[in-house]
This record gives structure tokens, C-alpha cells and sequence, in this order.
């Protein structure tokens, strides 16, 4: 039997299509890339943005005449579209058979058998307190390549009036720290030589965990494992950057120089709308203590504009901000309403369309700018590289990413996928860089 699955969303969410594969694959499931030749189809969703869930109920039209002409075809909706809509989308996708939500991944045997023995429609979309429904069915994380995704919690308890993870993910949960270096000690024995560690959250790691560890700990067990060279993790909220984690970028050698931290907006009015629970002083004030314990850390953030009620000097806020935070990168959205949030309910959706596109373009030029001028600095350096596998465009050539998370395409010899290789930084544009690998004999790599 085959499976086609399609992901949308966030890295958590290509974190858990690989769960439904490892689940799928223990019901004789073998994964596929052609939709039409699929006994099973999965759309895992993501509803962060209005835009990402229309592209699941495009999708969804798409499959309904396929459906009509495989009646045995088996199609399921997974991830925070089916937590958000639960029933509410069987009934506008009549073609679906089952819906799971967020903490739901462990009940895809019995929808499936439920729709195979009689054909009943089910929607299992439960929250629940305790922590094993993170767990794998399979017992085996899905490994391709030498980077692997760990989650470590799931959840938010931070309600941002513009967010809809508390209601799509539920509270804050942490895995048991026990299972989570298990299943690094076990990744590593397969050749994995990088995690990158993921929760909505990971800040605020084992607080609500009688008896747990906190993420920084968390962190210095991780950095432990014989074997591991390198520990990433994402996502963080800045109410939650503690003086323990700076102190770990400093001193744990696993820990990549980088960090995610989404400030969202640079006007302390649209943060206090936002309910993020900081100013920008107070941002600012971290990672500059960040930047002195760890010299040169890549910094990436999330922007939103045209946010409910943002004036024009409200953004050019954010554009001072830019300048003066100087990030390597941002992932740069326009507003948009989600159901049962706050700002839905409380704020009138304000800003014009067309203003927003024109906002969003001036914050993607300016990091432009940021971007170039950072990348350029980086000529005539020398990076470690784990080489991840072909480049993007060149197939040709093979691509890595630097420890700061810079993408770097290889030019003449190339390094075998999985090593970690020294290169020279050779040219850069503000998206990527181009290198030359060092030295083609082994003494240029290590694990």
C-alpha cells in the first residue's frame, strides 16, 4: 500500500509527518511521491497563517474528483487546520474520511481501520495532560540525512492575541528529559550529527513539569552525547531568554551560534497589542547580553505588519528596529485575522490590504540590505560545514549550512554528504553563500 503525505507549515510540522510515516509504514504503508498512485493521502496542515489554510482546502478540491475515481482512496486531514475546524471539516470535505488533531498522531491505526472496516467517518481531535501521546507508535525516529528533528514539548501557555498555536496545540507540555536524550543517544548511533530540538515554546521548557529539568540543563545533558556535534533549537519567545540559556550559548561547544528569537514588531504600542509581554528595551537588553556572552551569534526573527490599528510611524518603528538589531534574517508576514484569537475577537482587521503588501516589501528590502551587507562580511573566512546534500539549484553541487545556520553552496571538490567539512566563505548574496572546501583529503573532516 502506498502513502502520500503533504506537509505544510513549520519545521513541528514536518517533525510530525515524519511521525504519521513511521506510523503508517508499521500499518504496511510505504511512502510515496506521486499522488496518483496513493491507497492513502495525508494532509498535514498548519493555520498560522489565513493564507496557509487556504492552500489546504485548495488542496482538498484538488483531490475530490481523484477520490471520485479511486473509491477505495483513503484521505485524511492531520495538524492544526483539522484541530482548529475538527467535525466542522468533514462536513465542508465530504471526500475526507477521518480528521486528527495536534495530539492525535497515536490514533491513525484505528481511524484507519474504523474507515476500512465500515467506512465511518471520525474526527479525533482530544488535548491531553500526559506526555506519552509525543511519543513514537513506531519506536524508531524516521532518519534522513545527518539532521534530525527532536520535539521536546508542544504547546504555548503565552496567549499573543494575533496567535492561534494555545488553541491549535493545547498548553504547554514537556516531554520527559529522559526520553528526549534516549532518543538523542539513539539518532546519533545512526549516524545523525545534528538535532535540532522543537516546540513551540522551548524557552519555557519543563516549567510546568514537577521534578523536570529546565532547557538550559536540558541542553547540557544533550551536549553530553558521545558522538553529537552539533544541538539547534527553535522556537524561542524573548519573555523567556534567562540568563541560564545565554550563559549555555557561551559554554556549551554543541550549541550552534544561532538563534530565533521573533520580536514580531518594533513598536512597544503594537507589542502591548499583541500582548507579548516585553518592550522593546527589554528585547534589546537581551540580546545585547546575549551578543557579549556569545560574540557574533547569527540572531533571526519573525516580523508581522499591518497589524490591527499599526500607523505608519508604528512601522517605521520596525524599520528602526532592523537597523539597530541588525538580524542576519527575518520571515516577514502581513496580518492576518485567525479564528478564536484574541486580536480576532477584540481589534477590527484595519489596515488595508494594499498597505500591508507595501509594508511587507519595505521589511524584506531593508533585511535585504542587512542581509547582503552581513553575508559579504563573511568573504575570506573559514566556516565549518555539515554538508547536507545537493544545492538547491546547482544539483551538481552540494550545500551546508555553517554554524550560524548560513547556507552555503559548494563550488569545485565536493565533501561527502553527512561530513563536517572546512570551507572558505568565496562570494555570498543576501539568501546564501558560496564556498570552496579547503582540503579534499580526509584530515578536512570530522565527526
Amino acid at each position: 500500500m502506498k502513502l502520500f503525505i503533504q506537509t505544510y507549515g513549520c519545521q513541528i510540522n514536518e517533525y510530525d509527518s515524519e511521525r504519521i510515516v513511521e506510523t503508517a509504514a508499521a500499518l504496511g504503508y510505504e511512502r510515496t511521491d506521486k499522488v496518483e498512485d496513493a491507497d492513502l493521502i495525508v494532509l498535514n496542515t498548519c493555520s498560522v497563517r489565513d493564507k496557509a489554510e487556504q492552500k489546504v482546502y485548495s488542496a482538498l478540491g484538488r483531490l475530490r474528483e481523484l477520490k471520485e475515481r479511486k473509491r477505495a482512496l483513503i484521505i485524511g486531514v492531520g495538524g492544526c487546520v483539522a484541530q482548529q475546524e475538527k467535525e466542522r471539516l468533514l462536513e465542508r470535505a465530504p471526500h475526507v474520511d477521518f480528521v486528527f488533531g495536534t495530539h492525535n498522531i497515536r490514533k491513525l491505526p484505528e481511524l484507519l481501520a474504523a474507515v476500512q472496516r465500515s467506512g465511518a467517518r471520525h474526527a479525533a481531535t482530544d488535548f491531553y495532560r500526559d506526555p506519552s501521546y509525543m511519543e513514537s507508535l513506531a519506536g524508531r525516529t524516521l532518519v534522513e540525512g545527518p539532521k534530525a528533528y527532536v520535539a521536546i514539548m508542544q504547546g504555548c501557555n503565552k496567549v499573543c492575541s494575533f496567535c492561534v498555536v494555545p488553541h491549535v496545540r493545547g498548553r504547554e507540555l514537556s516531554r520527559p528529559s529522559a526520553a528526549i536524550v534516549s532518543e538523542v543517544e539513539a539518532l546519533v548511533r545512526r549516524g545523525v550529527k545534528e538535532v535540532m530540538l522543537l516546540g513551540q515554546n522551548v524557552n519555557s521548557y519543563g516549567l510546568t513539569s514537577p521534578g523536570e529539568i529546565t532547557f538550559p540543563e536540558l541542553l547540557e545533558r544533550i551536549n553530553r552525547v558521545a558522538g553529537l556535534a552539533r544541538i539547534r533549537f527553535t522556537t524561542s519567545h524573548p519573555q523567556d531568554l534567562s540568563p541560564g540559556l545565554i550563559e549555555a550559548f557561551a559554554t556549551l561547544d554543541k550549541l550552534c551560534e544561532h538563534l530565533h528569537l521573533p520580536v514580531q514588531s518594533g513598536s512597544d504600542t503594537v507589542l502591548q497589542r499583541m500582548r507579548r509581554g516585553y518592550r522593546l528595551a527589554e528585547y534589546r537588553a537581551r540580546v545585547e547580553r546575549l551578543r557579549d556572552r556569545c560574540p557574533g551569534i547569527a540572531l533571526t526573527s519573525d516580523i508581522i505588519v499591518g497589524f490591527p490599528g499599526e500607523t505608519e510611524r508604528e512601522f517605521d518603528q520596525t524599520l528602526e528596529m532592523l537597523y539597530q538589531v541588525e538580524y542576519d534574517d527575518v520571515y516577514a508576514f502581513a496580518y492576518s485575522a485567525r479564528p478564536q484569537t484574541v486580536a480576532a475577537k477584540l481589534y477590527a482587521d484595519d489596515v488595508p490590504e494594499q498597505v500591508k503588501r507595501e509594508r511587507l516589501q519595505q521589511v524584506l528590502a531593508v533585511q535585504n540590505e542587512i542581509s547582503l551587507r552581513k553575508n559579504r562580511a563573511a568573504i575570506g573566512s573559514v566556516e565549518e560545514l555539515l554538508i547536507e546534500g545537493a544545492a538547491k539549484l546547482k544539483k551538481d553541487q552540494v550545500m551546508g549550512r555553517t554554524r550560524k545556520n548560513k547556507v552555503v553552496n559548494l563550488v569545485g571538490a565536493q565533501p561527502p554528504v553527512g561530513s563536517i567539512a572546512r570551507v572558505r566563505i568565496v562570494g555570498a548574496t543576501a539568501n546564501s553563500l558560496a564556498g570552496e572546501w579547503l582540503d579534499s583529503d580526509r584530515d578536512s573532516l570530522y565527526a
